[in-house]
């Protein structure tokens, strides 16, 4: 008999998405409103990111959020350069935003430490407030995601992304996207009741998939395809909607599906255009946003909408790994904490 899919670790932490983002909206408001008149009394001069895995995600997804709602370049950071290369990087007025669920991976500490060392103004957006990394910085933003023992992070990489944009929220003074973040909490919780079953059908006995999406969608398509790999066994690679023209397209075919993430911004049409067009050639196409979707969506805030969507495809995942015959709570050669030198 198949396992019922509410009873993994995974399905339960990621329910609790809403509830973690309620709190830490309210835990952190006074952190950020400080972190936010600093950056604006003293500008950086462009934004670093440093970060591993669903980390590293949620630094796309900062990329695209900061650099289109703020409009200061940002980069990102290759840790070895601190840690293995013992590099030291002039690194004055700029942000370094480290992020990181655990706080202990060595080359991120190392990172942090030599961005701080380098001039850097370094905030950790990170879970384990007592961790080495939070030591590091100068200002931490709390997860307040709780234990997470699965080995797949997801609570913790909602409340990264939220943690993202309360600080561009409160540093840009956009009331607009604070009113629909303090919605957030309700909203995920929406997200998280939406049945994508449809999908777990389809991709239960698919050899592989790609995730698509566009800029503040890309770092919820990368996170995906992720879970995908450690969680389903299932061979997932994330593509930009344009950048899966310039030739990954040519592999895709009846057996090799597609799961598009669509926000309603600036990338809608042509992330639309191109699920229409793999559709007419037999591509199998399950999406989430956009006019045609098939597979239900919240609608809200654009900054906001992917992270509602990351937040359904975590059932979905977890039900799918289930049906593809893996325990997502114990997925092979991996364990909870990474350290990387």
């Amino acid at each position: 008999m198949s396992r019922d899919p509410s009873t993994t670790r995974m399905f339960r932490e990621a329910a609790q998405a809403g509830a973690v983002v309620r709190a830490q909206l309210d835990a952190n408001a006074a952190t950020v409103a400080r972190i936010a008149r600093r950056l604006r009394d003293a500008p950086p001069r462009a934004v670093v990111t440093c970060a591993r895995g669903s980390s590293d995600h949620a630094a796309t997804f900062a990329k695209y959020l900061i650099e289109t709602r703020i409009g200061i370049l940002v980069a990102s950071a290759a840790p070895s350069v601190s840690s293995v290369y013992a590099a030291r990087q002039d690194l004055r007025d700029t942000l370094f935003l480290a992020i990181s669920q655990s706080g202990r991976s060595p080359d991120i500490v190392a990172a942090a430490r030599a961005a701080r060392e380098g001039g850097a103004l370094v905030v950790a957006a990170v879970n384990d407030e007592s961790s080495p990394l939070a030591t590091a910085a100068e200002y931490t933003l709390p997860l307040c995601a709780g234990e997470e023992k699965s080995v797949a992070a997801t609570k913790s990489y909602v409340a990264s992304l939220a943690a993202l944009v309360q600080l561009a929220a409160e540093w840009s003074k956009d009331s607009v996207l604070r009113a629909a973040l303090a919605k957030l909490p309700g909203d995920l919780e929406r997200a998280w009741s939406l049945d994508w079953s449809g999908a777990v059908d389809a991709f239960a006995h698919v050899d592989g998939l790609f995730v698509i999406a566009r800029g503040l969608g890309l770092g919820v398509a990368q996170e995906a395809a992720l879970k995908c790999k450690e969680t389903c066994g299932l061979h997932a690679e994330a593509f930009s909607s344009a950048e899966v023209r310039h030739g990954p397209q040519a592999l895709l075919r009846e057996r090799l599906p597609v799961l598009v993430f669509c926000q309603d911004d600036e990338t809608r049409s042509g992330t639309e255009a191109l699920a229409r067009e793999l559709a007419d050639r037999g591509v199998p196409v399950w999406m989430a946003g956009g006019e045609r979707g098939n597979l239900p969506a919240i609608a809200s805030h654009p900054v906001l909408e992917p992270i509602l969507m990351a937040e359904s495809f975590y059932r979905m995942a977890n039900a799918l790994a289930i049906a593809r015959g893996h325990d997502p709570d114990d997925p092979p050669h991996l364990r909870k904490v990474t350290e990387t030198l």
